[in-house]
């Protein structure tokens, strides 16, 4: 599947906002965006007018950053969710946040988004005692997520537990950190999403 591997901060930089690629760095005085608040590119500070529709291509865009999901695979989380009773865009942030490489992330058991998806994809990760290796994989109320019994892998875990101490966890989660487990309690709401997006933006564009 492709991913994104170029400079992190330079998505941060176009989306005017920090997107957290980075985990606990972003939060240090070296943050890129901090000291370059204007998008990346040669003509980047020129003013330039901003269409409806590139308002709401660029909430899409950072929605899709942020969880780090690619067009294809962001489409068909947008079908679930207008499947789904209830609102669409609500659907689409609860699928989102669902993810299993989320809930490592938001369990405070990785550095950043893509360390946890690594992690799973090494198949560092069990849920309900079985070993997943998909990122994507869907949590569901009463699954317990659990790093591997290696030692190397709970050294991993342990060594980003401590480093993400500081880090609150969603009410959803009810994460034992000393313990190296994690259970999801519920279904999150639109509450439990801590990032600043405006998802009827996304469901404008995204029903055309």
């Amino acid at each position: 599947m492709a991913r994104y591997t170029g400079n992190k901060c330079k998505l941060c930089r176009r989306e005017g906002m920090k997107l957290f690629l980075k985990g606990q760095r972003c939060f240090a005085d070296k943050c890129a965006l901090a000291r370059r608040d204007y998008p990346p590119g040669v003509h980047a500070q020129k003013r330039t007018k901003v269409t409806e529709y590139g308002v709401r291509l660029r909430e899409k865009q950072k929605l899709k950053r942020i969880y780090g999901v690619q067009e294809k695979q962001f489409k068909l989380y947008f079908k679930e969710a207008e499947r789904l009773k209830g609102n669409t865009g609500e659907n689409l942030l609860m699928l989102l946040e669902r993810r299993l490489d989320n809930v490592v992330l938001a369990s405070g058991f990785a550095l950043s988004r893509n360390h946890a998806r690594q992690l799973i994809n090494h198949g560092h990760f069990s849920v309900n005692g079985r070993r997943v290796d998909i990122s994507s994989y869907q949590v569901r109320p009463g699954d317990e997520v659990t790093p591997g019994k290696k030692d190397n892998t709970r050294k991993i875990v342990a060594e980003a537990v401590e480093v993400n101490k500081s880090q609150p966890v969603p009410s959803w989660i009810d994460s034992q950190r000393d313990a190296l487990t994690s259970k999801v309690t519920g279904i999150p709401t639109r509450d439990d999403v801590p990032h600043p997006i405006q998802e009827q933006l996304i469901i404008e564009l995204c029903s055309k």
